[in-house]
């Protein structure tokens, strides 16, 4: 019975371990990356290291970055009055790219996951207690799922039990404002064909008009 090369069956087992690639499409990326020339091999090879190489993680926000502190954490114009907390660094870009909002934020690089066995200790989330000095809301944009409203729940509660301190520091946690990101129907989408958790956050996030 005929058998892959060693070489071959290493790299699709290291494909199938990325999230979202099955077998047969660790398979086929192994075999286009085969028939590439040597050239493109090697390049290709040559940014996965730079990837590690010539990336930190800000040690504010947790964001990737060429540099620490990163881009928005040094840019003296941002709101310093307005954090908001994000499950990944994706959801930043996603963020920035409304052009909307000013303020800085926190990157938790996932959510609460007990099913996954990621917990709170998992997350860089017990660091959002110590940028809270000068916040005045702090807004908690983790995904609608199950696992996001977790963790937005978690960070609540963590931040009322860590109340209990004295002096200024408890002043300026009492006027801390905790939002959460609105969610609803997306522009364009047709109400017979959203689901009932959809329109009934679209119902609670409703405004004056």
């Amino acid at each position: 019975m005929a058998k892959l090369p060693k070489a071959v069956t290493k790299l699709i087992e290291k494909f199938e371990r990325l999230p979202g690639i099955g077998p047969k499409s660790a398979q086929r990326l192994v075999f286009y990356l085969l028939h590439n020339p040597d050239h493109e091999i090697e390049d290709f090879a040559q940014r996965l290291i730079a990837l590690k190489q010539n990336t930190v993680l800000c040690h504010f926000c947790h964001n990737v970055s060429e540099a620490d502190p990163c881009e928005i954490c040094s840019d003296e114009a941002r709101d310093a009055d307005v954090l908001c907390v994000v499950e990944q660094p994706l959801d930043l870009l996603a963020i920035e790219r409304s052009d909307t909002f000013k303020g800085r934020y926190h990157v938790l690089h996932g959510a609460i996951a007990p099913l996954n066995n990621i917990g709170p200790d998992q997350l860089y989330l017990r660091d959002i207690l110590k940028r809270l000095s000068g916040v005045k809301e702090l807004i908690l944009a983790t995904n609608p799922t199950m696992e996001g409203e977790a963790t937005a729940l978690y960070i609540t509660e963590l931040i009322k039990q860590n109340r209990l301190v004295d002096g200024q520091a408890d002043i300026e946690r009492e006027e801390l404002s905790i939002t959460r990101i609105g969610h609803g129907l997306p522009i364009g989408a047709d109400i017979e064909y959203a689901d009932g958790v959809t329109i009934a956050r679209a119902l609670e996030g409703r405004r004056q008009f």
